[in-house]
């Protein structure tokens, strides 16, 4: 149903899925950079088509709403949410009585801008499995919105600005959203606010983040992306970083943040465990992520394999 050409394609559609080279016709689960290219035709949900639209301009596109199958190049095609951003999918092919899902990156807990992850039941899976370390159990999301939450009112509080690193497409309207329910001001870097308005036209409410204006200023948190430059002068900074990755007490100091904040936008190990299980696959496929993950679920009794390394060429 599926073989592997330096990415995964859908050998009866020749669908490319989420590759990062231009294709003639091509699934993009969300739009994150490394998951898209400037195909010829492409299918993603509404939301994804405006993202990706806004980062590579107008493209050919299929809309794919959740929920609502279509017959596509001899498949039978169905996109889940995926928990993981605005917009974010899971594909759902099928033909006849053999099935194939494609989680794409996500998240199965719940989110505040994104619908929560849903999941068919599937006789192969294809799972991303970013965190697919034991040392990647995250701490309960409430802890970790309430510590953030706790160290950026402590920062204004103390006349400093919290600098709340993120990237620009997911985290950063999270942690936004996140904020402005608990009564704090937030300042968006131009490249996050530009995404902040799609979610807002999409009825995603971020609680009214406002543009920054290259001016740091006291009583509000500045939401940056990645390698983003801030002010020299001014008040004093305080550095955040929010990601999964947080985990690592490395990361603080790789990031060069005062502080790490372990929220992620994807699953982490046991929540990899709770996909496969509710998807109750026959076969496991699984792809960015440690080849050890494949180990763990063999041992739990699970048939998986890793997508793409020791299996390249071969038709599934």
């Amino acid at each position: 149903m599926f073989h592997w050409d330096r990415g995964l394609k859908l050998t009866k559609a020749d669908l490319a899925i989420d590759f990062r080279r231009r294709q003639p016709r091509a699934f993009i689960s969300h739009a994150h950079a490394d998951h898209m290219a400037r195909h010829e035709y492409a299918i993603c949900t509404p939301e994804t088509v405006a993202l990706y639209q806004h980062r590579l301009g107008q493209r050919s596109v299929l809309e794919l709403p959740y929920r609502k199958p279509i017959d596509w190049g001899g498949l039978r095609l169905t996109t889940y949410p995926a928990g993981h951003c605005l917009g974010s999918a899971m594909l759902l092919a099928e033909d006849g009585d053999n099935s194939l899902l494609y989680t794409g990156d996500f998240k199965l807990g719940p989110s505040a801008t994104s619908q929560q992850a849903e999941f068919p039941n599937a006789r192969t899976l294809i799972i991303e499995t970013t965190y697919g370390k034991p040392q990647y159990r995250l701490p309960p999301r409430e802890e970790s919105i309430a510590k953030l939450v706790k160290l950026v009112r402590q920062t204004i509080d103390d006349g400093a600005v919290p600098v709340i690193i993120a990237y620009a497409l997911g985290k950063s309207q999270e942690v936004t959203r996140i904020l402005t329910d608990h009564g704090v001001r937030v300042v968006q870097h131009d490249s996050i606010y530009k995404i902040s308005k799609i979610y807002e036209e999409f009825g995603v409410d971020l609680g009214g983040p406002e543009l920054y204006a290259d001016r740091v200023q006291t009583g509000a948190a500045l939401i940056i992306p990645p390698r983003a430059p801030t002010a020299n002068s001014g008040p004093q900074l305080v550095r955040f970083v929010v990601t999964g990755w947080a985990i690592d007490t490395s990361t603080k100091f790789r990031w060069r943040a005062d502080h790490a904040i372990p929220l992620s936008d994807h699953a982490d190990y046991d929540e990899l465990f709770e996909a496969v299980r509710r998807v109750s696959p026959e076969v496991v496929y699984c792809t960015h992520g440690p080849e050890s993950f494949v180990d763990r679920l063999y041992e739990a009794g699970i048939d998986a394999r890793q997508l793409g390394r020791r299996n390249q060429g071969r038709l599934f």
